[in-house]
C-alpha cells in the first residue's frame, strides 16, 4: 500500500508539472512572449556601435509584448512585459541588450535615422519614416526622446556592470539601422555633415540661379533644360539633408512625398535634358513624340507620388537608369558620326553613370556607410556643374560675330526681294527656318507654316527626297563648307508637289561652327514638268507608266553585258500574252480593257523585285526581265505565280472578268544572244503556249523557230480534212475486269493524212483547240460515237455497253455545247446513259463556274461524267465534291506505279470510290496478275492494250456479235 501510495504520489507531481509547463506555453502565446537578446557589451572607448545586427525585429506581436531579458550580473534571466504607448502602434517590437563593462556610468545615445539611402531597394523603396515611438528599458523608466529632425535619439545612462535589456516600441516594422553613440562624438559629427551639407546646398542653388539668369540672357532650348536639371538636383538634396524642414513645416509622412517628388523631378530633367542638349528633335519627329509620352508619363508620377510615394520613386529610379543607358548608346552614336555635341558631353556622362553606379551599390547594400548618401548628393552637384560648363561653351560661342551677322542678312533679304526670288534663312543654333517672302501662301497653307525647325519640312517633302535633304543638310553642318545646291519636291495643300531648288551657303560662327545657312529657292516646277513629260513619253508606256519596248530591250542588252562577265547574273526573259483580251474589248469597250491592263500591271509589279524590270511591249503583251531568280525551278514557280495572279477575278461594271495568260519563258545561255534574239524566242514560246489552248507556262526550246510554218499548214490540212472527212474514229474496249466481259468502248480519234501519214492527237488537237476548229472536231467525233453505237445496236440487238468520248477545254467552255449535246442525241436516237464524257482537271480550271453549269445541265440529259487522268493532278478531290462526276478513270501513272505504297494509295481510291458510290476504270493495265489485283481490290474495269487495242467500228460490230451472240431477235 505505501509503494502505491508513493506511485501515484510521483504521477501527481508529474502531471502536476506537465500542465504547468502547458499554461507557461499557452500564457506565452497569448502574451507575444520572444527569448532574451545577447547584451552588447560596452567600454569607455566605445564611441560609436551599430547595433542593427544584434537587434531583433518582432512584427504583429500586438499592443503586449513579453520577453526575456538578458542574463544579468547574477546570471537570472527574468520576464518583462510592455504596452504600447501610442494609439498608431502596429504590434511591432524591437529587442536589443547593453551591458556595461566598465567601472564607472556611461552616458549614450540612441539613433536611429529617419531614412538611409543604403538598402532601401530599386523597386518600392523605403523612403524613411519614424522608426521608434517609444523605447523601454529592463529597469527604470522609458527613455527620454532627445530633439533631432533626422532620426529618433534617446539618451540613455547606463550603470557599472548593469546588463539591461531594452524593448523599443516600432512605428514600422522596417528599422534600417540604430547606432549607440558616445553623446558627444554624435554632436560633432552631425555638426561635420551640417556644414558639408551647407556647402553642397549653397553650390547646387548658384548653379540653378546661375543657369537661369543665362537662360534669361540667352535664349537656347538647352539653357532651360540644364537650368530645370539644376533645379531637380537642389530640390533633391534639399529634401535628402533635411533643408527642406527648416523652409517649411512637414511631417514624416509628407517628407516621403517630398523625397519622391524630387526623384520624379531629377528623373524627368534628365530626360529633357538629353533630348534637347543632343538635338534630337531636329529630323526624328517620332522621337520627339516617344520623348514627350516619356516625360508626360513622369509627370503624371508627382500625382502617383501623393498616394504612393514608393511606387512613383521606383519607377523614377528606373526611369533615371534607363535615361543614362540610352544616353550613352546615343552619344557613342552620334560620336562616331562626329556630332560635336555629343563628343563634348561625353565626361559628364561618363561622370553621370559612374554615379549610376554607385547609387545601384548603395540602393542594393553593396554600400553601407554613413559616407556614401551625402556623397552621392554632392556627386549630382559635381555633375551639375559640369554639365553647366559644357552648355555655357555652347552659349557664348560665336555670339559677337552673329549679331553683327544679323542685320547684314537683313539687308540681303531686301535686296533679294527685289528680285523676285524668296529668301531661305535657316538659324541653326535656334533651329528655326523663315523664308521671305513667306513659301506657306504660295503652297496654299497659312501664313508661317513652313516657318519654324527645319523637321518641320519633312512631312511636306515627297518621301523619295526626304532622306536626301536631311543627309544634305546635316553633310552641310558635319564639314562647315560647301554650298547648298538641291532640288527637292514640296507638297502644296491641293496635294501636288512643286519642284523647288534651294542654294545656299553656310556662315560659320568664331568658333568655326555653323550658326546660319541662307540663300534662296526657286520654283522650278514648269521646267521639271516639261523634262519629265519628254523623258517619259519617249520611255514609257502611256496607260501603264511601264517601260516601252525600246527600254526593255535596251535594259535587257545591259542584264547580258553584266551577264557576260561572270556567273552571278542569269536573266530569264518572260513574254505574258493575255488570252481572249480582244473579247474584253469587244463585250466591255476599250475603256474597260484599258483599266483592266493597269490592274494587271499592279498585280504584276507586286511579284517584282527592285532588279527585275516588266515592260509593255504591246497591245496586251507584257515583257519581263527576271534577274532575282536564278534556280530552274524557282524561275518555275515564278512563272506559275504569274499565271495565278493574272487568273484573280477582275471586278468591273458588277461584274467579274477572269482572265488567262499564256507565258513564254527563255533563259539565257548563250553568250553570243542578244536582247532583239532573246525576246524573239520568247515569244516564240509564248505563241507556242497560246496555240496549245492558252493558260499556260511554254519554256522556248529550238524547235520552235522551225515551227511556225509547219503549224500553219497543219492547220490548214486539219480544216481541210475535216470538209473532206479524212477524219476517223477507232474504239478501245473497257472490259469488266472480274469477267473479262466487254462494258464499253472509248472513242479515240485519228487522222489518216494524205502525205505525212498518221498524225497524232496530241499533234493537231492543240491546233484545233487554238483556232476555231475544235468545236465542230469535238462534234464530230461525238455524233460519229452515237450513230455507231446506233447502228451497232441494229445489228446486234441491245448490247449492255457505254461509249465514252472526251471533251476538250473550248468545248467545255462554249455556251452552245448543251444545246448541240441535246440536238445530236434528238438526231441519233441514242439513249442518254449509253453516252460517257470524259474531262480532265485542266479542262475545268480554265473556268471551274462555267464547267460546273454546263456539266450540271449535261448530267441532268441523262449522260455520264468521268474524270479522266485522275491521280496526276493536284486538285482531283476538289473536282470530285464539287462536279458531278459518277466514274473515276484511274490513269496509267498511279496504275502502274511502282514501290510498296502502289497497293495503299490504289486500296484509298477504291475505299473512296466505293463510298462515293463512283465506278473506277483503271488505265494501262499490263498484265493478268495487275487486272486480277484490281480486281480484288475493288475496282471494276480495265482499258489498256492487253485487254484490247483501238479497233474500227466495223471490228466494233464482229466483236459484240460474237461476245453477245443470243441479244439479236429475228
Amino acid at each position: 500500500m505505501t509503494w502505491l501510495r508513493n506511485d501515484h504520489a510521483s504521477r501527481g507531481r508529474r502531471l502536476v508539472m506537465l500542465l504547468a509547463v502547458l499554461m507557461c506555453g499557452l500564457t506565452s502565446l497569448a502574451a507575444g512572449t520572444s527569448r532574451a537578446a545577447e547584451p552588447v557589451k560596452i567600454s569607455r572607448d566605445d564611441t560609436a556601435l551599430d547595433l542593427t545586427p544584434t537587434t531583433e525585429i518582432y512584427t504583429s506581436q500586438g499592443e503586449a509584448f513579453q520577453v526575456s531579458t538578458a542574463a544579468g550580473a547574477d546570471g537570472i534571466r527574468r520576464r518583462i512585459e510592455v504596452r504600447a504607448s501610442s494609439e498608431n502602434h502596429q504590434g511591432d517590437w524591437a529587442v536589443f541588450a547593453l551591458a556595461n563593462v566598465s567601472e564607472e556610468q556611461l552616458e549614450r545615445v540612441i539613433v536611429a535615422p529617419h531614412f538611409r539611402l543604403a538598402k532601401s531597394k530599386l523597386f518600392w523603396p523605403d523612403l524613411g519614416s519614424q522608426r521608434i515611438i517609444a523605447i523601454t528599458p529592463s529597469e527604470g523608466f522609458a527613455l527620454d526622446r532627445q530633439p533631432s529632425d533626422e532620426a529618433d535619439v534617446f539618451r540613455i545612462t547606463l550603470n557599472p556592470g548593469a546588463v539591461i535589456t531594452f524593448v523599443a516600441e516600432l512605428a514600422t516594422p522596417n528599422l534600417p539601422q540604430i547606432y549607440l553613440w558616445e553623446p558627444n562624438a554624435y554632436k560633432d559629427t552631425v555638426n561635420a555633415f551640417t556644414l558639408y551639407r551647407g556647402i553642397v546646398l549653397g553650390i547646387a542653388g548658384l548653379l540653378a540661379v546661375f543657369l537661369t539668369i543665362l537662360f534669361v540672357v540667352k535664349g537656347t532650348s538647352m539653357l532651360p533644360a540644364a537650368a530645370a536639371l539644376a533645379w531637380a538636383v537642389l530640390a533633391y538634396i534639399c529634401v535628402d539633408f533635411g533643408f527642406i524642414d527648416k523652409l517649411i513645416g512637414i511631417t514624416t509622412v509628407d517628407q516621403r512625398i517630398w523625397r519622391a517628388g524630387a526623384e520624379v523631378a531629377l528623373a524627368s530633367s534628365l530626360v529633357i535634358f538629353l533630348f534637347t542638349y543632343l538635338n534630337l528633335n531636329r529630323w526624328h519627329v517620332h522621337l520627339g513624340h516617344a520623348t514627350f509620352a516619356w516625360v508626360l508619363g513622369l509627370g503624371l508620377l508627382f500625382g502617383v507620388a501623393i498616394y504612393d510615394p514608393s511606387i512613383a520613386a521606383g519607377i523614377a529610379r528606373l526611369s533615371f537608369a534607363l535615361t543614362a543607358t540610352a544616353g550613352i548608346v546615343l552619344i557613342v552614336y552620334l560620336g562616331f558620326n562626329r556630332y560635336d555635341r555629343a563628343i563634348l558631353l561625353v565626361p559628364s556622362w561618363a561622370l553621370i553613370l559612374v554615379w549610376l553606379f554607385g547609387g545601384w551599390l548603395t540602393v542594393t547594400g553593396q554600400l553601407d556607410n554613413d559616407i556614401i548618401q551625402p556623397a552621392l548628393g554632392g556627386g549630382l552637384v559635381l555633375i551639375v556643374l559640369l554639365i553647366g560648363f559644357t552648355v555655357m561653351q555652347h552659349a557664348f560661342a560665336g555670339g559677337a560675330y552673329q549679331q553683327g551677322l544679323f542685320s547684314d542678312l537683313e539687308r540681303q533679304a531686301l535686296a533679294l526681294s527685289g528680285s523676285g526670288d524668296t529668301v531661305w534663312d535657316w538659324d541653326v543654333a535656334r533651329d528655326r527656318v523663315v523664308t521671305s517672302p513667306d513659301i506657306s501662301v504660295r503652297l496654299g497653307l497659312s501664313p508661317g507654316t513652313m516657318h519654324g525647325p527645319a523637321r518641320n519640312w519633312l512631312p511636306r517633302l515627297h518621301p523619295d527626297d526626304r532622306d536626301r535633304f536631311r543627309a544634305t543638310l546635316d553633310v552641310l553642318l558635319e564639314h562647315r563648307k560647301g554650298r547648298l545646291n538641291h532640288e527637292f519636291r514640296l507638297r502644296a495643300e491641293d496635294g501636288h508637289f512643286h519642284w523647288l531648288q534651294i542654294r545656299a551657303r553656310p556662315v560659320l560662327g568664331s568658333n568655326g561652327e555653323v550658326i546660319r545657312c541662307v540663300g534662296t529657292i526657286v520654283d522650278v516646277t514648269e521646267q521639271k514638268n516639261s523634262i519629265d513629260r519628254l523623258m517619259q513619253d519617249a520611255m514609257h508606256d502611256n496607260l501603264t507608266g511601264l517601260p516601252n519596248r525600246e527600254v526593255f530591250l535596251d535594259r535587257l542588252q545591259s542584264v547580258l553585258a553584266l551577264a557576260n562577265d561572270g556567273d552571278a547574273i542569269r536573266p530569264t526573259v518572260m513574254a505574258i500574252d493575255i488570252d481572249r483580251y480582244k473579247q474584253v474589248n469587244d463585250s466591255l469597250g476599250i475603256a474597260a480593257g484599258d483599266n483592266i491592263l493597269i490592274a494587271l500591271t499592279r498585280r504584276l509589279r507586286r511579284l517584282l523585285k527592285p532588279q527585275d524590270t516588266l515592260a509593255r511591249i504591246s497591245g496586251d503583251e507584257f515583257g519581263l526581265i527576271l534577274v532575282s531568280e536564278r534556280d530552274p525551278a524557282k524561275v518555275a514557280d515564278f512563272a506559275d505565280a504569274v499565271s495565278k495572279a493574272i487568273m484573280v477575278p477582275i471586278s468591273f461594271a458588277n461584274r467579274e472578268v477572269i482572265l488567262t495568260a499564256s507565258v513564254g519563258l527563255v533563259s539565257w545561255v548563250d553568250q553570243q544572244e542578244n536582247a532583239v534574239g532573246l525576246l524573239s524566242d520568247a515569244e516564240l514560246a509564248m505563241y507556242r503556249a497560246k496555240r496549245a489552248g492558252g493558260n499556260r507556262v511554254e519554256p522556248f526550246r529550238p524547235a520552235f523557230r522551225t515551227s511556225g510554218t509547219d503549224r500553219l499548214q497543219l492547220e490548214t490540212d486539219l480544216r481541210r480534212a475535216i470538209e473532206r472527212k479524212e477524219l476517223s474514229i477507232v474504239y478501245q474496249p473497257i472490259v469488266t475486269l472480274a469477267d473479262g466481259e466487254i462494258a464499253g468502248f472509248e472513242a479515240l480519234m485519228r487522222w489518216d493524212h494524205p502525205k505525212r501519214g498518221t498524225i497524232p492527237p496530241s499533234e493537231f488537237i492543240p491546233i484545233a483547240e487554238s483556232s476555231d476548229l475544235i468545236e465542230p472536231l469535238g462534234m464530230f467525233a461525238l455524233e460519229r460515237a452515237t450513230s455507231d453505237l446506233v447502228e451497232w445496236e441494229r445489228h446486234t440487238g441491245h448490247v449492255p455497253i457505254f461509249v465514252s468520248v472526251n471533251l476538250s477545254s473550248a468545248q467545255l467552255l462554249s455556251s452552245e455545247l448543251y444545246n448541240d449535246v441535246r440536238s445530236m442525241l434528238a438526231k441519233t436516237q441514242c439513249e442518254p446513259n449509253r453516252i460517257k464524257l470524259e474531262l480532265t482537271e485542266t479542262v475545268m480550271m480554265a473556268n471551274p463556274e462555267q464547267a460546273r453549269l454546263v456539266l450540271g445541265k449535261l448530267k441532268e440529259l441523262g449522260i455520264s461524267l468521268a474524270l479522266d487522268d485522275f491521280g496526276t493532278g493536284y486538285s482531283s478531290l476538289v473536282y470530285l465534291t464539287r462536279f458531278p462526276f459518277d466514274t473515276i478513270k484511274l490513269d496509267r501513272a498511279l496504275v502502274c506505279a511502282e514501290g510498296d505504297k502502289r497497293e495503299v494509295m490504289l486500296r484509298s481510291v477504291v475505299g473512296m470510290a466505293r463510298e462515293m458510290e463512283m465506278t473506277l476504270v483503271a488505265e494501262g493495265v499490263e498484265t493478268d496478275e495487275a487486272a486480277k489485283a484490281l480486281a480484288d481490290l475493288g475496282c471494276q474495269y480495265g482499258q489498256s492494250y492487253l485487254l484490247g487495242p483501238p479497233i474500227g467500228a466495223e471490228s466494233v460490230q464482229k466483236l459484240l456479235r460474237e461476245r453477245f451472240p443470243l441479244t439479236k431477235r429475228a
